[in-house]
């Protein structure tokens, strides 16, 4: 199963399905994989009945050397003695696989019951204290004993508690080879959870070099006594090298498993593509979906609805749709998770009428929908203010409010600064019985504490320690914002503090919060400080963090530091964002020192940062400001040119900085271009032009004012109520 998308043109999206059952071997076990083999000390032979060691190569593989593929039972050289490198080999320590009791009564009996095997099958067992002295118990023996009992008795639970025994009160040091041996003791015996365990032990010595894991793969191999056993471990191992994040290991061990006609089991293959398709290597999933469907593998649903999610989560919805389609053709029937996260995405784009008709589509084709669909598309319209068609939504398809669609709604009141009836939401929730979360809790804090409403945002917080839910660092972030909003740094201070005693971890969030906040104050000792204490809590600082330290400098005017502090931050190799250029831009254009703010324009620009409209009218108010209009002028059309939409308040600020200099002609201009794209002047807008016309000495400068932007106005179709904006232009300002 191969994709090939565009992300621009959806309709020329060639993505399709490979057909089933194809036979040639795809790239991934050809090109790629046998690669990895070439430069492997292990070989195979065409049936996988055998494995060799190539011999030339052997001395860059330390350990190699005692191993052969002919083992027959006889006495090995101690895997422990490989090379110079670390004892690889040392003693298990069980403190990092289970905890396991031994009592004494139970010494007793499961000692008595191997001893009685072990005669029995020919070990010499000391007739007199039945011990085993006359037993040499080194590694050939403990691995030849391990599956004598397992043979006799089928109880792996009995061979793992000699295999433990024989450590702990012997003192061998179990090897690769011994270990390995239990663990196919322990497969054969479903313990499966047990050989795990061993396995993560051994993934854990190494971290995924080559000879290393070659060596497990093929011990695996050399111990194994029965096919069904040997799939079921390197299948373990497999899964156990794609949790440890080591993924290209575990699709090189897939490759070389391939050669012995052995492949991972379903769920296995399932932890690997998911593992590819996180690490962005979407050829390499692909690849390896072919291979399982040449395996005889059943695809279905779940594995498809991957690649979908993959794809959603780069905003590529085309490729996304055609591959849920492409399900059908291929006999696969899409579900309801696969439909959801389609939905989901559409949502969150703001794309709620294609959302929309995918629900009603489902219903239609009889598939139920859950709870999660339903309230993506609530959550949408939500988002964008339309409650009413979040409540129809709500309607059509029969959805008991639950939590998550009240928190939609109570996150949106918020947003918009309707606290009152967010607070009316959030007690209707309660008054249905549905219990609000924390989230919820900390959503209704947080708006609180953005429109400065400190005892009521402490109100709910007490609220939450009432009904027994613990705040999260979240919820501290909100308190140590709304203080700092009001300026109230002591309190900051202590909400900061209180969330530390509370066992709880400072987010990077919650210490830029704080340190935001003592900059806007001037506090610039404290806000260094508490930067040090971020660091030495193991917290890295981010790009938002020295944002909140160089906006902190230029407000007090020191621009330089600022500039001091993002020179050193590109030699550390930080990339700062658009918002610390136009910080520092600011800083500069408000000093007259056009010179570096332009430096700094040009930096963007040569690592092709664009420039955004927040970072014009940085540039823009400080020419203004310097009554500069004609750079002002040239840097305006220069933002036309690069596709910047220019808003009311860029507008307003090139308006109000002509007419400071009497050119009424050039505002006029600006406020017919202003009403062309859809933005209507306001009374910042008229005041300047008032002053503009008082500049150019024009007896009446309101009625004057008034008259041309009525004919502004008028040519674009617009009517305004002359009384008023006469009342709103009476006092023009500076």
């Amino acid at each position: 199963m191969k994709a090939s998308v565009s992300a621009i043109k959806v309709c020329s999206v060639g993505l399709k399905l490979i057909i089933w059952g194809k036979k040639e071997p795809s790239r991934l076990f050809t090109s790629v994989a046998l690669g990895a083999l070439d430069s492997s000390p292990l070989f195979f032979d065409e049936q996988g009945d055998s494995i060799s060691v190539n011999s030339h190569q052997q001395d860059n593989f330390p350990g190699l050397g005692g191993i052969s593929a002919d083992y027959t039972g006889v006495h090995h050289e101690p895997l422990h003695a490989f090379g110079e490198k670390e004892n690889i080999f040392e003693a298990v320590n069980y403190d990092e696989i289970s905890r396991y009791t031994f009592y004494q009564k139970t010494d007793n009996n499961e000692l008595k019951r191997i001893k009685f095997i072990l005669k029995s099958r020919g070990w010499n067992i000391d007739s007199r204290n039945n011990s085993f002295n006359m037993i040499v118990l080194d590694e050939c023996n403990i691995m030849r004993i391990l599956n004598d009992l397992f043979e006799e008795s089928r109880d792996a639970a009995l061979v793992l508690y000699f295999y433990r025994w024989s450590e702990r009160c012997t003192g061998f040091e179990h090897t690769v080879r011994s270990i390995c041996t239990m663990i196919h003791i322990l497969v054969a015996g479903d313990m499966n959870h047990r050989a795990m365990d061993l396995i993560i032990y051994l993934v854990k010595k190494n971290d995924g070099e080559d000879w290393w894991c070659n060596l497990l793969l093929k011990v695996l191999y050399d111990t194994n006594s029965e096919r069904r056993v040997l799939g079921v471990a390197y299948s373990m191992l497999v899964d156990c090298y794609t949790k440890e994040n080591m993924t290209n290991v575990a699709l090189k061990l897939t490759c070389q498993m391939n050669h012995l006609s052995i492949f991972p089991s379903m769920g296995v293959c399932n932890s690997l593509l998911r593992a590819l398709l996180d690490s962005e290597q979407v050829e390499l999933a692909w690849d390896l979906l072919e291979e399982m469907q040449s395996q005889g593998l059943a695809l279905n649903a779940s594995i498809i609805s991957l690649f979908i999610h993959n794809y959603c989560s780069k905003g590529d919805l085309g490729s996304g749709w055609k591959l849920l389609m492409e399900m059908k053709t291929y006999g696969i029937k899409p579900d309801v998770v696969a439909y959801t996260i389609l939905i989901n995405s559409l949502s969150k784009m703001s794309l709620l009428r294609e959302a929309t008709s995918i629900l009603f589509k489902l219903d239609q084709m009889g598939i139920s929908l859950d709870s999660v669909s339903v309230t993506s598309v609530i959550d949408g319209f939500c988002k964008v203010g339309h409650w009413v068609k979040a409540i129809a939504v709500l309607n059509i398809f029969g959805l008991s409010p639950n939590i998550y669609i009240y928190n939609s709604f109570i996150s949106k009141l918020c947003t918009d600064g309707y606290m009152g009836k967010a607070s009316s939401v959030f007690h209707e929730m309660s008054y249905l019985g549905l219990l609000p979360d924390c989230f919820c809790y900390t959503t209704i804090i947080g708006g609180y504490c953005k429109s400065r409403s400190m005892n009521a945002a402490l109100n709910f917080f007490g609220k939450m320690f009432k009904m027994g839910i613990k705040p999260s660092v979240a919820t501290y972030t909100a308190l140590v914002d709304g203080y700092c909003r009001h300026e109230d740094l002591d309190m900051a201070e202590h909400a900061f503090q209180s969330m530390i005693l509370a066992g709880l971890v400072p987010d990077s969030i919650a210490y830029n919060t704080l340190i935001d906040g003592y900059g806007k104050k001037g506090y610039l000792h404290k806000a260094f400080g508490l930067l040090g204490t971020m660091k030495s809590a193991g917290i890295p600082p981010d790009v938002v963090t020295y944002n909140c330290v160089i906006h902190s400098l230029i407000l007090r005017g020191y621009v330089s530091e600022a500039k001091g502090i993002l020179d050193e931050l590109i030699r550390r190799g930080f990339s700062p964002d658009a918002v610390t250029f136009t910080t520092l831009l600011s800083g500069y254009s408000k000093k007259g020192n056009f010179e570096e703010a332009f430096l700094v324009w040009f930096y963007m620009s040569e690592h092709h940062m664009q420039p955004d409209v927040v970072t014009c009218s940085a540039l823009l108010n400080g020419y203004c400001k310097a009554r500069r209009m004609k750079e002002a002028g040239a840097l305006f059309r220069q933002m036309l040119d690069i596709g910047l939409v220019p808003d009311l308040l860029l507008y307003n600020t090139l308006i109000h900085g002509f007419c400071c200099v009497g050119n009424t002609g050039d505002a006029c201009h600006l406020v017919n271009m202003m009403v062309e794209h859809g933005i209507s002047p306001n009374n910042a807008t008229h005041r300047a032009l008032v002053l503009g016309h008082v500049k150019e000495c024009i007896q009446n400068p309101v009625e004057t004012a008034v008259s041309r932007v009525q004919k502004i106005l008028l040519k674009h179709g617009i009517s305004i109520d002359i009384d008023q904006y006469r009342t709103s232009v009476q006092r023009p300002g500076r």
